[in-house]
This record gives structure tokens, sequence and C-alpha cells, in this order.
């Protein structure tokens, strides 16, 4: 590998990262915030904006990034989270009783969210920058490094929220876990200027990059079946990962512990998919990958609706559980990524990621909804819902993986008969 590929790569894993972080910050704070603005209803959708966004707006940048190139739409996207980060801090300075420019910090704290996922949805740009850098027996590796700064991201979003957490209920939340990161994202925005490259495959494709809908790209059934599973998979996750703050204050874990278990699943994202995934990958295969993941992700939801207390006991399946869970999660997202991407022609990565990033951000809004909704009426109902979805993934992944080798026959008898008429063509020249 080239030392500016190393570089390029190393700035989109910034980019992921950095996206991440304020997901991470958000997402242990919602109790927090609730109590503080006297709202704990209405900031359940603090999550959902963020995700609604990224619904919206990650097709829309992946078919821009495949026009004008990847590396203007992930500038943009950091300049974005520069902004909104900052506002973020602003917003969560801001006395409960006070307003600014009319509006109160509740509000403010939506604008900054809505404003964050529109530059988190890069991420699909992200992949499809992978994607034109990384060749076939690559690409689930290539997706494992998202994955790997989707953990980072997650690691160390609770623990910055963690370092400036009050055991004051009543004390208002600290600005300085987003400044610190709209710091970071000017950092990484001013280093991806200097490193990030455009792709050289993607400069060969994008003359016939013609503009090209939507609808046009969700005809292929093998593409609309990988999209069903990253929405199983990823709503399924999302039960799991909106619920954990309050299965954590079922269970009696303090405020200050519920960040360090967030932390805790993200340090398991990040060792499985940087370490488990790249060096397996090449090993099992995307289609050995996906289902063994779906399996261990449902052995997870299972172990925590039987859940009862937190005991020692107790904390060994609880701990377990989470393991399952996410390591399960770990393999399955880069998984189906890349068999997105393979499925994909190189004119088309941007686009079509950006659907399957769609997929993924409407299963993140329906999951907290559904999550948390069974959740305030039982917990083993809220995990062995979850847990069926997965099982219902199970089920279904195997027709998708026979889909799939139907099409790579179909493609490999394509290019034999194409290499034949050349073969013939230069036979008749000569």
């Amino acid at each position: 590998m080239s030392r500016s590929r190393s570089a390029s790569l190393a700035a989109i894993f910034a980019v992921v990262f950095i996206d991440l972080l304020g997901f991470g910050i958000v997402l242990p704070l919602l109790p927090r915030y609730g109590k503080y603005f006297d709202a704990e209803v209405g900031l359940g959708a603090l999550v959902a904006v963020f995700s609604a966004m990224q619904f919206i707006f990650a097709p829309m940048w992946g078919r821009l990034s495949d026009r004008i190139g990847r590396r203007p739409v992930l500038l943009v996207g950091l300049a974005g989270s520069v902004v909104f980060y900052g506002l973020f801090g602003v917003a969560t300075g801001l006395d409960k009783d006070a307003t600014l420019l009319g509006l109160t910090p509740l509000a403010w704290l939506f604008i900054s969210r809505i404003g964050a996922g529109i530059a988190g949805a890069t991420i699909s740009t992200a992949q499809a920058y992978i994607a034109d850098v990384t060749g076939p027996a690559d690409r689930a590796k290539g997706m494992a490094l998202i994955g790997a700064a989707f953990g980072a991201g997650f690691t160390f979003g609770p623990l910055l929220g963690a370092a400036f957490v009050s055991d004051d209920l009543a004390a208002a939340p600290s600005p300085l876990p987003g400044y610190l990161a709209a710091g970071l994202s000017a950092v990484a925005f001013v280093a991806a200027v200097f490193v990030l490259k455009e792709p050289e495959r993607l400069a060969a494709t994008q003359a016939r990059a013609l503009p090209v809908g939507r609808w046009t790209l969700l005809r292929d059934p093998v593409r609309m079946a990988i999209f069903g599973q990253i929405f199983l998979t990823t709503a399924a996750f999302a039960m799991f990962e909106s619920t954990l703050a309050l299965l954590s204050r079922h269970l009696g874990y303090s405020d200050r512990d519920n960040f360090y278990l967030f932390a805790f699943v993200g340090v398991t994202l990040t060792l499985a998919q940087g370490l488990l995934v790249r060096r397996w990958a090449w090993k099992l295969g995307e289609r050995r990958m996906a289902p063994l993941g779906i399996a261990y992700l449902a052995i997870g939801l299972v172990m925590l609706a039987f859940l009862e207390s937190r005991g020692a006991f107790g904390n060994v399946i609880f701990y377990g559980a989470l393991l399952f869970c996410v390591i399960g999660f770990a393999f399955v997202t880069p998984a189906l990524q890349s068999l997105l991407s393979l499925t994909t022609p190189a004119d088309r990565q941007g686009s079509v990621l950006g659907l399957g990033q769609s997929a993924s951000a409407l299963a993140r809004i329906a999951g907290p909804v559904i999550g948390v909704g069974l959740f305030q009426r039982s917990v083993p109902l809220a995990y062995g819902v979850a847990a069926a979805v997965m099982l219902a993934g199970l089920a279904a992944i195997f027709p998708v993986l026979a889909m799939l080798n139907r099409h790579s026959r179909a493609v490999a008898a394509s290019d034999e008969a194409e290499t034949a008429d050349d073969v013939a063509t230069h036979a008749m020249i000569e």
C-alpha cells in the first residue's frame, strides 16, 4: 500500500470517527438532558432526528460524490461538523430558562443535531471511497475500517462525556464535549485538506457517471434484498443501543457507570472490526460473515431478554450479552456493505452505498422508537422482539446469499462471453 493511499485511508478513518464522536457523546447524555430540560419524552427524538437527516441526505451526498468526487463532499461534511458541534456546545452551555435569538436551549439542541446529521451523512461517501481504493478480495476489510472508526467514536464520545458529567442530576450539562468535538472536527478537516486524495478509479469512471434516479438503482432484486438485511440488522442493534442506558439504570448502574458501559461497547466494536474482521474477512468471506454475525447478535439479545437482575451472575450474563451483540454487529455490518458494493458498478458506488446508508438510518429511526416503547412496557419484551427480528434476518439471509451466488455466476458467464467475443473479433481482424 502506497504512503499516499495509507494517509488517505487514515483521513477516511478520521472523518467517520468524528462523525460518530458526537453520536457517542449524546446517546448516554439523553437521560441527563431529559432531567435538566424537563423534556424526557421529547428528547428521545434527539437521536431520531440525527438519523432522519442521514436517511434523507446520505443518497444525495453519495450521488453528488459520484459526479464531483469524494474529496469535496467529505471536506464539506467535516466543515459542517465543526459548525454544528460548536453549536451543540453553545446549546448545552445555556441555562435551561434562557433563550438565544428567541429559541430555547432545547430548540438549539435539535438544530445542532439536524445539522450534524446532514454533515454526518457523508459516511456513505467514505464507504464509496473505500470501495474505490480496494479490490473485491479486500472490500470487507476496507469496510471494517469504517466500522472500527464507528466503534472508536462510540468509545471516546462516552469517555468525553464521562469526564465532564457531574453526579448532581440538577447540574447543568457541560458545553465542553461539544466544543472539543468541534475542535477535533477542525483538526480532521485541516488534515484531510492536505492528505486526502481523490481515488484514481473514481476519476476514471466519472466521465460515464450519468445522473440516475434512485428508483432505477432499487430495481435490482439482489440490492433490494441486501437493503432489507441492512435494515433488519441495524433496527435490532438500534433497539439494543437505544435502550442500553435505560437498562443500565434499571439494573442500578450510576450515570457515570453508564458512560463507561458505552465506552466498553465502543472498545469492543473497535477491536472486533479493527482486528477480528480485518484479519478474518479474507478467510471467512462475506457470505459466511453475514449469517455468523446475525446469529451472534440474536444470541446476545436473547440473553438480555432473560436478564433479571444485576447480581454477580447477572453481571456475567449482561457483559456476555454485550459481547455477543457487539461482535455480531461487527461481523455482519461490513459483510453486508461489502456485498452491496460488490454488486454495484464502479460509477454508482456513492449512489448505491448512500441508499444503503439510508436503509441504516431509517432503521435507526424505527429501532429506538420501537425499542424504547417496548422497554417501557417490559424489559424481556423489548429484547425478545429485537431477537425475533434478528432470527427473521437469519432465516432471510440464506435466500439472499443464494441470489448473490446466481448473480455472481451470471456476471462470470457474461464476462466469459465478452472475452470469447473479443477473441473471435481479434481472430477475424488477424
